[in-house]
C-alpha cells in the first residue's frame, strides 16, 4: 500500500494555494510522456520487442491525446503494454474526499460534490489516490452490461425515499467510476453490439446517459482497448462508428527476433530449475518454428505464453530429475526438451486433418529447433573428436534417472567439450550439470546431422554409432 506523503494539501483551499489545477487526463499523460521522452527514462518497463515498431506509434497517438486499441494476435503482450500505461500518470492526484468518481476538488462534476463544494468552499476535504488506482481494466464479456459499464438506477437509492427523477438514485458503472483515469477494455469485439453503442456519447461527447435521466456527465478518460482480428470474424466486431472513434488503431506483433523472444521468457518464466540460455534460444526458435509451420493454424496465432509455459515445463523435468538422482543445482539439459511437446500441445491449434499427428509435427520442429541453435553455437567448431570417440566404444547415456556428472564420465578428456561448453556460455570450473547440459547439446546436433546414432528406452537415451 503506497502511504500519501504528509505534506500535501488536505483542503481546497491549500490546494488552490498550492497551484494544483485541474489538468486534462489526456494533457497529463502527454506531458508525462514528453518528459520521459526528453529525459531518456523508460516509459515502458517490461516492454520487450517493441521499441521500433509498436511504441513509437503508441506514443504519437498519446502524445495527439487519442484513444488507442491494440489489434494482435493473442499472447502479444497487449495487456501488458496497456498496463503500462499507469505510469504516465501522476504519481497522485487529489480528489474529492469521499466523492463516488474521484472528482478534482476544483472541479465537481456529479450533484452531490458539487453540492459539497458550494457549501464547504475552500474546506472541502482533499484525499489524495496513487496511480496504480487510476488504471481500471475490464475483460468484455458477452454478459457486460451497460449498467457494468455505464451505470444504472440504484433501487437501494429509490427505496431510501427519493424519487426516480433524482440523479443522485443513480449507481455509476465502471466507465464513470474511472473519471480522470484509464479506463482499459479487453477483447472488445466480445462486447455485444449494443452495449458497444453504449460507448459512443462516453467517446465523442465524453458525458454519460443513464436510461431517460438528462444528466450530463463531463467525463475525463482515457479509453484504451485491445482485440484479436479473429475476433471480426468468429465472435464478433468492433462496431463501425466505435471504430471510427478511436484516434489509433496499432498493430502489435510476435518478437522479431530471437534475442526478443528470449528475452520475453527470461522476463515472464517462473523456473524452478536453472535454464542456460541456450536451452532458452531452442524454444525461441522452436515457438518461431511453429508460427511459420503450414501444419499450425496461423489465424490464432501461437502466444508466447507458449514460450513461457515450455521453459517452466523444462525446468520442472529438471528439478524432478535432480530430485530424483540427488543432483544438485537442478540444471535443464536437452534430455529435458522431451517433456514439451506431449505437455503442449494443447495450446496451439492445428490445421484440419492433422489430428493424431501433434506431437510428431512437435517433435519434428523441436528437433529443427535443436538443429539450429547447435548450429549458430557450434559453428566453426570441429565436432569429429566427439563423434569419433562415441564411435570407439564411449557411449554416452541420459535420461530423467542419470544426472551430469554420468553422461560427462561416460566419456574421455577431450579438448573439444571444453570448447562446446565455452561456446555454451559454461566455463570448465562449473557443476557438472551445466558442462553436460553443453555436452548433451553437441551430442544431439551430431544426432540430427547422423553422424550419431541414438537409442531410447524406458527413459533413457543413448548416443552411440
Amino acid at each position: 500500500m503506497n502511504a500519501v506523503p504528509d505534506a500535501l494539501p488536505r483542503t481546497a483551499g491549500e490546494l488552490r494555494a498550492a497551484g494544483y489545477a485541474p489538468r486534462p487526463i489526456a494533457r497529463e499523460i502527454h506531458d508525462n510522456l514528453l518528459s520521459a521522452l526528453r529525459e531518456g527514462r523508460d516509459a515502458w518497463p517490461g516492454i520487450v520487442g517493441f521499441s521500433r515498431t509498436v511504441l513509437p506509434q503508441l506514443e504519437r497517438a498519446l502524445l495527439a491525446g487519442h484513444d488507442v486499441v491494440l489489434l494482435g494476435e493473442r499472447g502479444q503482450g497487449k495487456t501488458r503494454l496497456l498496463r503500462t500505461l499507469a505510469g504516465l500518470l501522476d504519481e497522485w492526484t487529489p480528489v474529492i474526499e469521499g466523492s463516488e468518481l474521484g472528482e478534482h476538488p476544483l472541479d465537481p462534476i456529479t450533484p452531490a460534490s458539487l453540492r459539497r463544494a458550494a457549501e464547504l468552499g475552500d474546506d472541502l476535504p482533499v484525499a489524495w489516490r496513487h496511480r496504480s488506482e487510476r488504471y481500471t481494466e475490464k475483460l468484455a464479456t458477452p454478459d457486460t452490461s451497460v449498467g457494468d459499464l455505464i451505470g444504472d438506477v440504484d433501487p437501494v437509492k429509490v427505496a431510501e425515499g427519493r424519487s426516480l427523477g433524482d440523479p443522485e438514485t443513480i449507481h455509476f458503472g465502471l466507465v464513470p467510476r474511472a473519471h480522470r483515469g484509464i479506463v482499459a477494455i479487453n477483447e472488445l469485439p466480445d462486447l455485444a453490439e449494443r452495449i458497444q453503442v453504449a460507448l459512443l456519447n462516453v467517446m465523442e461527447e465524453r458525458d454519460i446517459q443513464v436510461r431517460g435521466y438528462t444528466l450530463r456527465l463531463p467525463l475525463d478518460v482515457l479509453l484504451v482497448a485491445t482485440a484479436n482480428p479473429e475476433d471480426y470474424t468468429n465472435r464478433g466486431r468492433i462496431i463501425t462508428p466505435l471504430k471510427d472513434r478511436f484516434g489509433a488503431e496499432i498493430r502489435t506483433h510476435y518478437p522479431l527476433d530471437v534475442e526478443s523472444e528470449v528475452a520475453v521468457v527470461r522476463q515472464e518464466a517462473n523456473l524452478v530449475a536453472e535454464v542456460g540460455e541456450p536451452l532458452l534460444e531452442v524454444l525461441a526458435r522452436f515457438v518461431r518454428n511453429l508460427r511459420e509451420s503450414p501444419v499450425i493454424d496461423q489465424r490464432s496465432g501461437v502466444s508466447a505464453r507458449f514460450a513461457v509455459a515450455a521453459a517452466e515445463t523444462v525446468a520442472a523435468a529438471a528439478l524432478r530429475r535432480a530430485a530424483v538422482t540427488g543432483e544438485d543445482p537442478a540444471v535443464a539439459r536437452p534430455v529435458d526438451l522431451e517433456a514439451v511437446p506431449a505437455v503442449l500441445r494443447g495450446k496451439v491449434e492445428f490445421e484440419p486433418g492433422e489430428e493424431g499427428r501433434e506431437v510428431e509435427h512437435l517433435v519434428h520442429l523441436m528437433r529443427r529447433a535443436i538443429a539450429e541453435t547447435a548450429r549458430e553455437r557450434f559453428a566453426g567448431l570441429d565436432l569429429r573428436p566427439l563423434s569419433d570417440a562415441v564411435a570407439d566404444g564411449h557411449l554416452v547415456a541420459t535420461g530423467e534417472r542419470i544426472p551430469g556428472a554420468e553422461v560427462l564420465a561416460a566419456l574421455p578428456e577431450l579438448p573439444v567439450l571444453h570448447e562446446v561448453a565455452q561456446r555454451a556460455g559454461v566455463s570448465a570450473d562449473e557443476p557438472a550439470g551445466r558442462i553436460a547440459a553443453a555436452v548433451e547439446l553437441a551430442l544431439e546436433s551430431l544426432f540430427l546431422a547422423r553422424r550419431l546414432a541414438k537409442d531410447s528406452d524406458d527413459g533413457t537415451t543413448v548416443y552411440g554409432e
